[in-house]
């Protein structure tokens, strides 16, 4: 039967394929909630399959079930625990058994620790190392390759406008890992766009998710910071946007555009007072 195809299934808009390809595959860390489920939904509604990564497994599955009927596409779960070293290779490990190549990687998974660094347990601050850091720099270093061989691929690393910013009170290594997200995009984009690869670092602001309840300062969160928030669907909107178009860095809303010129025009010194009186309410004590 011919059938027509889109840019997800790999064939130009109206050409006739005897036999439809493979779906290109989107693999989404911190799929479970948030804007790693609105990426989900993003991807699925532009008829790519999922590979949905997160440790709760039954948030996952019920996902993939509701996305692969709304849209036809297959989404499954991986579950995984990206804290754990070597866990680039069980991932990578789950999607092969399914025969399967990862087309776009967005690394999303991420958490915060509103404490001074020595509040919180040394174990906590690794395993936000290893979630923040090595783990997407892993995968990306594991997909790069097929995507280089095959002359496409898409990555998105969910970076923030705390990148931008200095380091300042509670949450000590969250700015720091936000600007290597960014600079590391960076430099894949300029090792990689000519080989066909698109790599964009996303960098919002505030947005209305469970990342708050998540890090345990929902209680803490204003009506004037959600004023100035972003829905998840926005971001991931103009993220995958973004991405298409070439875009290196995205800053979705002209608050967080106004936000980096900022921090990156005026003294740091007024810059870090700045940002630690506001950021001292979203500080928890024990």
């Amino acid at each position: 039967m011919m059938k027509l195809f889109d840019l997800a299934g790999g064939a130009p808009e109206g050409r006739l394929m005897a036999d439809p390809p493979i779906r290109k595959l989107a693999l989404i860390t911190g799929a479970s909630a948030g804007i790693g489920s609105t990426f989900a939904k993003g991807y699925a509604a532009r008829g790519f399959d999922l590979a949905l990564v997160a440790r709760r497994r039954e948030r996952l599955e019920t996902l993939a079930t509701d996305l692969s009927a709304a849209h036809g596409v297959e989404a499954f779960a991986i579950e995984a625990d990206l804290s754990v070293p070597g866990v680039d290779a069980q991932i990578m490990e789950a999607v092969r058994a399914r025969e399967r190549q990862v087309d776009i990687l967005i690394n999303n998974a991420g958490f915060g620790i509103p404490r001074t660094y020595t509040d919180a347990p040394w174990s906590e601050q690794r395993d936000f190392l290893m979630t923040m850091a090595v783990a997407p720099c892993a995968l990306a270093h594991a997909v790069i390759p097929g995507m280089v061989e095959r002359g496409w691929g898409r990555i998105i690393n969910v970076a923030s406008i705390a990148g931008f910013a200095p380091g300042v009170m509670a949450n000590t290594l969250y700015p720091g890992v936000k600007s290597l997200m960014i600079k590391f995009s960076q430099a894949l984009d300029a090792e990689y766009r000519t080989r066909g690869l698109n790599i964009t670092a996303l960098c919002p602001g505030s947005t209305r998710t469970e990342f708050a309840a998540e890090a345990g300062y929902q209680h803490l969160m204003n009506r004037s910071a959600e004023a100035f928030s972003q829905t998840a669907d926005q971001v991931v909107d103009a993220a995958i946007r973004g991405n298409e178009a070439g875009r290196v860095i995205v800053i979705p809303g002209w608050q967080n555009r106004l936000a980096v010129a900022l921090m990156r025009g005026l003294p740091e010194l007024l810059v870090r007072a700045v940002i630690n009186k506001g950021a001292a309410k979203y500080r928890l004590k024990d």
